[in-house]
This record gives C-alpha cells, structure tokens and sequence, in this order.
C-alpha cells in the first residue's frame, strides 16, 4: 500500500502528477490534490480518490539517468534550480518576508516571527496609527505562501480600503489579491452560474465587510468554503459589543473558524471593555480565554502584538517627519454670537430631567451640530421639529417654538459671517500657508457632519475658483468603487483634486499621504480615538514631508460657548500629550471606545465643568480594563530575536529567468530583452505566457502592452510605484514594472517549464570536468517528511558522495555546489561521459536510496526530539484549558438549568478533541518520507 506525500510523483491513467495534498475522509480513502506534469495534462488541477484510481508510485531507485548535452549544463541546472526553489521552509526563521519592497524596518518583522514561533499562524497586529499594519500582515503572508500555506487567501476590509489593500500587496508582496468590489461581482454574475461559488474560481481575493454583511448568497458562499490565509483588516469593528452579536461580529466568527490562519489588524483594538477584547482573542483561539470578564496577559501571549511610535522611535528616525500642530482661533462674527446667546438661553422641555444620561440631552447634541456648522446644526434642527409636529399635531410645543428661534438665528449665518469658514478661506489664501491650487500639493479637511462637509465643498469651490473636480468629497454612504477612486486620484499628480473633504469614515485605514502633508480639522472631535485616526491618515509610513495638523476653534465672548471651547482645546492639548508621551490618546480617558468617549466630553459641557477640572479629569481617569496590562508593550517581550534565512540556490532571481528564457527560445518562441535603465527584463507575452498570468493576476496588474517588465531593483520597484501614482489619468494606475523576487508568479510558470526538461522517471547526469575525479560519483537528493495533514514538516536538500563504488559520506548542498561549482555559468559540458561510468552510476541507485533513507531517519529522529516536547505542552495546555473553561461554565451560569450547563460542556468538550486532533494532526510525522534522485554528477 503507497503512503502518499505532498511532492510525490505518480502515475494515474498513463499520465504523470505531482501530489500537492492528501486528505483522508472518514472511511479512510485518501483524495490526492494533484498537478499535472506530463504535456498532455499540464498545469492541470485534479483530484483523485485512491480506492477508485490505479496508482504508481515514481519509484526513486527506478530513475532513469540521462546524460546532459545542453551547452555549459543549462538544461539540468534549470532543472535542478526549479525544484531547489520549491523547497519548503520547516523551521520558525523568516526567509522572504524581509527581502519585499518596502523599506524595513525590523520592528515590522517581529509580528511574523512570533506568529511563526506558533503552532498556529493566528495574530492580532495592533499597531499604532501609520507604523505599517498591512505591510507586517503582508510579511507574514509572503512567508506562508513561501511554506506552501498560502495558496488561497480571503482579505476582508472596510470598502474605502479595497484598492489600497490590493495595490500594497501585489506592488510590495506579488500576492495577487481579486478585487470583489460591486462592479466585479455584477460581472461575475453575469459570467459563472447562478449557483456557483466565486470562492472557488478564484483562489486568492478581497472583499468588503460590508458586502458580506449585506448579501446573503456570499455569506453562504463563505460557510462552504475553506481558505489557508484569512486576513480581517480595521478588526475593531468586528469585536463583540455588549450581550448581542452584530452582524460584522458573527460574520468574523464565522470566518475565524475557516482557516487555520487568521491575521486581524487595528490600531483600536479595543472599546475598554475586557469582554470585547476577549472576543477577538477567542477568534484567535477558542480555547485562549475561558472567563471573558477575568483574564491574564499569559492567556493571551503570542496573539496580539502592540506598538507605539516611542515604542520603536530608535528605528524609525528619519522614517516619520516631526509633526507640527497648531490651534486657529477663529473670532465669532456678531451674527455668530447673536445665533450663540439663542443657544445659550435656549431650555428645552424635552430635557428636562434627563440629567441622570450623559450625553443624552438634545442641547447637548445640537451644539455638538453647532460647533461643526449652521448647515449641520439646521438639519438637526429640521428633523426634531418634523418629529415633535409629527407627535403633536396641534404644533403648539413650547420646543417647536424655541428650535425654529435658534433656526432662524443659525439661517442668518452667511458664508462671509461664519468665522470658521473665513479664516479657513484665508488660510488656504495665505502665503504663510503656502498652499496653492496649482501644485499638486493636497489638502485634507475632516469635518463630522455630511451638511458640513456639503457646505464646504460647495463654498470652496466658489470662492477659491475652482472646479467640482478640484476640490472633492469622501463620506460613508458613498459605493465602494466610488471611495476607492477618490482615494487613488487624491495620490495621483495627474488627478485635478486638491483638496478632500472627508467625513469620518475617511479616517480609517486609509492612505492619503502620498501627496498630502496637510490636514485641517474644521471641527473638533469629541473622541480622542478620533484625533488619532484622522491624524494618522497624513502622519504615517512614508510621508516624505512635515504633517501639518491645524485644529480650528471657536473664539466667543458667549460665556458658555467659550467655556465649551475652552473644553475643546484641553482635548487637543491632551491628545498631542499623548501622542508624544505614551502614544496612545486613548488610554488618558480610559474609554477605549469612541462613543464612550463623546459622552465623557458631552458630560463634562452639560455640567458646565471647567477646562482645569476636565484637564484634571482626564489625568486621572479611572480605566476599569487596560489592555496596557495585557498587550505586549515590548511586542517580542521574552521572544528571541527575529531570525533571518538565506536561502541559496544556483541563480539569483534574474539570472534565473534569464536563462530559462533563453533556453526555452530554442523551442517556442519566447522572445526577452534586458531594461536598459535598470537591472531587468521585459518579457513578450507570447499567448502561453499570458494565458498562465491571466489565471494568477489581478486584471488590473496584467500588462497594458504585450510586454511584461519585471526588476529585482527594490529601489526602482518603490518609486515605480510612486510614479503609477503620477500617470495621466487615462493610464493605469499599477506599475509598469513589477516586483521581481521568489514569490512573483511568472516563477511558477518558470519552474513548471524548467520541470519538464527532463521526463517522467528522469534524472540528469552531468559530467563534471575538473573539479571530481573520474570516480566520483554525487547523487543530489530531496528528501520530504509529512505530518499527518500530509504538509512537509522536514524538507531537506544533501548530497551522497560515492568513491569507486563505496558509499563515503553526505554533503550539505553548500557543500555540493561548491564542490562541483554547480553555481558557475560557464561549466564546460565535454559530452563524455562513458557508457561504462553511466551504468555505474546507476548500479548506485538502489545503495543511494538506502542511504538516503537513513539520512532522512536521522532528520526525522531530530524532529521528534525537538517537537514532542512541543507537543506534550501543547497537549498539557489544552488539558488544562479544558478544565478551565468548564469551571467558567459553572461560575457564569450558575442559575441557568443543568440541560443548557451540560450542552456547553459537550461544546467544549467537542472543541478541545478536534483541537487535540489539529495538534497531532499538524505536529506528528508519518513514517512515509518520499526520496526524489534530482540529479548525479560525476567526474570526467
């Protein structure tokens, strides 16, 4: 009976396969996951179920040896690279991550290397704001997909974000994410079956929360399919809030529990709530936190890594520019203050006696109105006043009376009366600014109110003389496609925007830095997590110019509103505090959540509480959870150092594609040219090319010519991309050149070629002149160790080294290249092997074979060593774990009924065994190690 293994070679119906899964069902049939090989089928994805299918196994001591006659051994050290390069990683170091295209800073390398260091790759990033969350998610991910983990990915994330994330990890990572936006799920209706599973078409994609949540077919997509890597990016919006589970949160859950890796990023990870927090930790492992309201750092270690700028300040100088903030005091016009002293003498019979709720009063929410514009201030207004009519027909309540008194004061309001408006005007036409429409130097306004917002696209527009497209909007409601294009022209030097007015859903994830450094706050947030995330939309990674933060504030002889401002300004003050001193802003009110936060300032107004008692407020606010205690502050507290591996083959990455180019001239037209103004190549697409890339890219990042420009200049691929950004508009905006490193997907049709330069039952024999002698003879093996999921957990490359027939000893592959300058070009092929040296070298087979096998015995006994300790923790834990979690159920349902308790036992019960299952299944080894001959070499 075969006992199958990723990488095997096998014969099913007279046509060659390699497997690259094996699963058992429950009656124990194995479904082979297999490639083809052979011409006639491919490239070709099946599967197979061995009780139905005759199989052959590729017998590794029935290699069939042939000579190599390809000038200076082309051909065989093509062959030998592509399987070299196919080698898996098995150990915790990182061995590609570090090398994308990004300039790295090594505190974006840690949230991998303690992901790795795990049994299981499931992580929450929480970076502060700009310190580079998706590019540490990407380093992670390049290192999965480089251990054959990452063959399908699901990236889910806020609309606005669908391109930025897309573009981040194919321009950086070559990871070619399918953009699931509105327009490319209409055409996918229109193209696959009613019926059929997008997620099956295609393997690697990204999609909008919100498009989930609002459409039942996808989320019946998503129950019935299965991913290697899911990605939930702005995470906090997913957390469970109180006792019911929105829908954002039970589509996470869902998700958390189809895919053995689970990568959540944000900057605010929490709401201050132990409960809330818990719930993304038990995303992130169902077994980490049994009590939600009662738990320890040690529950939560190696989920969760947390930083701030002071955190990493040693290694980001030079990479964040110091910002520079200010306050503008804007002088209320008398028309402001007449509208001001409306307000302020204004009694409302609806609040009455709702002083007990902070942040309740309609006073309270009509300032806040105020305080952004009479626009936003008279549509709140107009829709009480349709409520109360609505409620009290007759139309006689005092409150009615009183509204539409401040309405007509607020409607008084003119442009050229709104003294916020002014100075903002002014500020944009001062020189001391130094801002002009006719650079593409770009402005950022936030404002909280979509009237607001309305107001200033609109009066700008007018009084600054510029066009509907120069000066744009951004705000929630808007499609997917439409945020999404905003949000790349704002980046781009050919768009005509100059100017962005954005509501708050602009301040969430995206990047608006590119060619922005101003940002201009039109009305204070009540929320200091506010503060930060729109802050941190111009300071971040990459801003290659000084922040210019300006804060605009009221200034009024009103006695309340000034009093209310004065409140205003301490939490601008306190925020820029927190911002240099402990990085968090969030952690001086103790809320964790915004809206907790908005009722700490609208509490705080309603009380008529000083500016010093409210500065001394939040210095000593109470935090009832501080996920400071819990988080690791140091991210690698206690870890070791991150671990880099080089990984060495006989090419570099352009020299291989060089050469396998021009090798596979000499049979098909393959026609390639080196860049002449940096190191790379551009390749014509002949239609076997481009059929195989069509399948793997993103239709966005396909060429727009019939060329395909590639460059392993990490240098020139940045600011290739910083110039895709700066084409004309009627241009894509991907870069024309792309990334070119291990993981680009012109590699996998390279290797698959490379492949078929020898046939099935093939090896090439390569004499090798000079360097061996006439009897030596070095056999150069692949030897793989499966764990029960039938992935490589050992991967091993060595050379057997044979003298006049007698087995001498095993080489490291360094060892082998440099022995036989395998490595070298220029190798002369003297075509002269003997017939007599040839069936030598095969009579070794069998003895080869028997040797290797005991190599890899060896290495297997290494790996039991090293990982049954690690199993037996990891067992101990979930033993002890599962009593844990079943003493919780008793403490927090002690007066529920013995039926519910003993439900949630077997729940639990049932979640620890398939747990105890995961643990063997991926730790354990089979005792099925599959040997391949990859080639011999001997001396002539």
């Amino acid at each position: 009976m075969i006992e199958f293994s990723p990488g095997m070679r096998v014969i099913i119906r007279d046509e060659e396969w390699m497997v690259k899964k094996v699963e058992t069902n429950s009656l124990n049939h194995k479904t082979l996951y297999c490639t083809g090989i052979s011409k006639l089928v491919k490239d070709r994805q099946t599967q197979f179920l061995t009780d139905l299918e005759n199989i052959i196994q590729v017998d590794p001591a029935k290699v069939k040896l042939v000579a190599d006659d390809s000038p200076f051994f082309r051909k065989s050290r093509l062959y030998i690279e592509s399987q070299w390069r196919k080698k898996t990683p098995a150990d915790t170091a990182l061995h590609i991550g570090d090398r994308a295209a990004m300039d790295l800073m090594n505190f974006q390398l840690e949230p991998a290397q303690v992901a790795l260091r795990r049994p299981r790759q499931r992580i929450l990033i929480a970076d502060s704001v700009g310190l580079g969350k998706t590019l540490e998610a990407g380093i992670l991910m390049a290192e999965l997909i480089a251990r054959g983990k990452g063959n399908r990915i699901l990236v889910v994330t806020v609309k606005s974000m669908l391109t930025q994330f897309q573009k981040e990890m194919w321009n950086r990572f070559t990871i070619p994410l399918v953009r699931l936006d509105s327009n490319k799920i209409q055409k996918i209706r229109a193209q696959l079956p009613s019926n059929y599973n997008p997620f099956f078409h295609f393997d690697k994609t990204i999609v909008s929360i919100d498009t989930l949540k609002r459409d039942v077919e996808y989320r019946t997509h998503l129950e019935n399919s299965w991913w290697d890597i899911i990605v939930i990016d702005e995470a906090h919006n997913v957390a469970k809030r109180g006792s019911q589970q929105a829908q954002r949160s039970r589509l996470a859950k869902l998700l958390s529990g189809r895919s053995d890796t689970l990568i959540m990023l944000s900057a605010t990870p929490h709401d201050g709530r132990s409960e809330s927090f818990a719930s993304l930790m038990n995303m992130l492992d169902p077994t980490a936190i049994a009590n939600p309201h009662d738990y320890k750092k040690e529950d939560i270690k190696g989920l969760c890594i947390r930083r701030f700028k002071k955190d990493v300040k040693d290694q980001i100088q030079g990479c964040f520019k110091e910002r520079r903030v200010s306050i503008e005091k804007c002088s209320a016009s008398a028309i402001e203050e007449q509208a001001f002293k409306v307000f302020a003498d204004m009694h409302l019979e609806m609040d009455k006696g709702r002083h007990g709720a902070a942040g309740q009063l309609f006073k309270t929410l009509l300032e806040k109105a105020m305080f952004s514009s009479p626009a936003a201030c008279i549509k709140s207004i107009d829709e009480r006043v349709k409520k109360l009519k609505k409620k009290y027909e007759a139309g006689d309540f005092s409150d009615i009376i009183v509204l539409e008194e401040l309405k007509a004061a607020l409607e008084k309001i003119t442009p050229d009366s709104f003294s916020r408006y002014q100075v903002l005007l002014g500020l944009l036409k001062s020189k001391e600014y130094g801002w002009t429409a006719k650079n593409n130097d770009r402005v950022v306004i936030f404002t909280e109110r979509i009237e607001t917002m309305r107001f200033l696209a609109a009066q700008l527009r007018k009084d600054l003389d510029l066009s509907e497209k120069a000066i744009q909007e951004i705000y929630g409601e808007m499609q997917d496609v439409d945020q999404q294009k905003i949000v790349e022209d704002f980046g781009r030097e050919e768009s005509p925007i100059r100017i962005l007015v954005a509501s708050d859903v602009a301040s969430e994830g995206i990047n608006l830095h590119y060619l922005s450094h101003r940002l201009i706050h039109f009305d204070i947030p009540w929320s200091l997590m506010v503060f930060q995330q729109r802050n941190g939309r111009i300071d971040r990674y990459g801003q290659t110019e000084q922040p210019d933060i300006r804060y605009f504030l009221i200034s009024s002889a009103n006695d309340k509103i000034k009093g209310d401002m004065r409140i205003m300004e301490i939490l601008v003050q306190k925020e820029e505090q927190a911002f240099q001193n402990i990085g968090d802003p969030a952690l001086l009110l103790g809320k964790f959540n915004i809206e907790e936060e908005e009722q700490v300032t609208a509490e705080a107004i309603e009380k008529n509480t000083s500016a010093d008692d409210f500065g001394a407020q939040i210095d000593n606010s109470s935090k009832e959870f501080d996920p400071f205690e819990l988080l690791m502050k140091g991210a690698t507290e206690n870890e070791a150092p991150v671990e880099l591996h080089n990984h060495e083959t006989l090419f570099s990455d352009i020299d291989y594609l060089r050469n396998a180019m021009t090798h596979f001239t000499q049979t098909e037209r393959h026609p390639i040219q080196n860049l002449q103004t940096v190191e790379g190549v551009e390749i014509e697409l002949t239609p076997d090319l481009r059929r195989r890339l069509a399948a793997l890219l993103p239709e966005e990042a396909m060429p727009a010519t019939d060329y395909l420009r590639l460059s392993p200049n990490k240098r020139f691929c940045m600011d290739e991309m910083k110039r895709s950004l700066q084409k004309n508009m009627s241009e894509t905006a991907w870069p024309a050149t792309q990334y070119l490193w291990p993981l680009h997907p012109v590699y996998d049709w390279v290797n698959d070629k490379s492949e078929l330069l020898f046939g099935r039952g093939e090896a090439p024999l390569m004499g090798i002149p000079g360097t061996l002698s006439t009897s030596d003879c070095i056999f150069v093996i692949a030897g793989t160790v499966p764990n029960r999921k039938s992935t490589p957990v050992v991967d091993e490359w060595f050379g057997l080294h044979f003298s006049h027939g007698q087995f001498v000893g095993e080489l490291s592959m360094s060892q082998v290249v440099t022995r036989t300058g395998l490595g070298k070009t220029n190798i002369p092929n003297m075509n002269n092997i003997s017939a007599a040296q040839k069936n030598k070298a095969e009579g070794l087979l069998i003895v080869a074979v028997s040797e290797a096998r005991k190599i890899l015995d060896r290495y297997c006994e290494n790996y039991r060593k090293t990982i049954n300790p690690q199993i037996d923790e990891e067992l101990n834990k979930l033993i002890e774990l599962e009593a844990r979690h079943k003493k919780a159920i008793y403490q927090l349902d002690m007066f529920e009924n013995e039926r519910k308790k003993s439900e949630k036992e077997r729940e639990v019960e049932e979640l620890f065994r398939k747990l105890t299952e995961w643990v063997k299944d991926t730790l354990e080894i089979e005792n099925n190690p599959y040997l391949r001959i990859v080639a011999v070499l001997v001396g002539v």
